[in-house]
């Protein structure tokens, strides 16, 4: 992989923290991450952090990217204002540029009918089911789930999240993205001198 942008999806209440690992890992490892927005205007996390996107959705290309990263947020279930980014990572999977999805954004997915013929993941199966997507046969409990080019993770799983990235776009590899792992999941101090090595 030659790309080496990220974009990152902001819209109002998303979870800044779900992205956290995932984003300060790939900026140390020569990646550039971008914002992108409905629009160039200022949204507020959900924990009240205002963002100015760098680009606007409509200007976003997935020939420019490595990754489309989309959060959960509140919006995601409160109506249709987030379908144009599910619609965005139907174009980057179209285009065979992955993407990462997490919490409340696995819903978005299911609505775009993404997750109908992919394994995948999310807080639970029946959140899911809500949606009327038809991919429930498809849905692995599991803390996230890479399928070709998606990353599905939970609202619990920012740093399973932040691993399956990593090793989709070779950050870290075999030995390094489980000491990884176990250093920033389970706190296993031993993990930090692999990473070292």
């Amino acid at each position: 992989m030659t790309r080496t942008t990220v974009h990152l999806a902001v819209y109002d209440t998303f979870a800044d923290w779900e992205t956290g690992h995932t984003t300060a890992h790939l900026t140390q490892h020569g990646f550039t991450v971008r914002t992108v927005g409905l629009t160039t205007a200022p949204v507020t996390t959900m924990g009240g952090v205002r963002v100015q996107p760098d680009l606007a959705l409509a200007d976003l290309d997935p020939a420019d990217s490595a990754l489309l990263i989309l959060t959960g947020a509140h919006l995601w279930d409160a109506g249709d204002d987030l379908a144009p980014f599910a619609a965005a990572a139907r174009t980057f999977l179209d285009a065979g540029v992955p993407v990462a999805a997490i919490c409340g954004a696995t819903a978005g997915l299911a609505r775009e009918g993404l997750l109908d013929d992919r394994d995948h993941t999310s807080a639970v199966s029946f959140y899911l089911a809500a949606t009327g997507y038809q991919g429930g046969e498809h849905y692995r409990e599991a803390d996230a789930v890479t399928d070709g080019d998606l990353i599905t993770a939970g609202p619990t799983e920012p740093v399973a999240l932040a691993r399956e990235v990593f090793a989709k776009l070779g950050v870290y590899e075999g030995e390094k993205l489980d000491a990884w792992y176990r250093l920033f999941h389970d706190s296993d101090a031993s993990a930090f001198a692999v990473l070292e090595s």
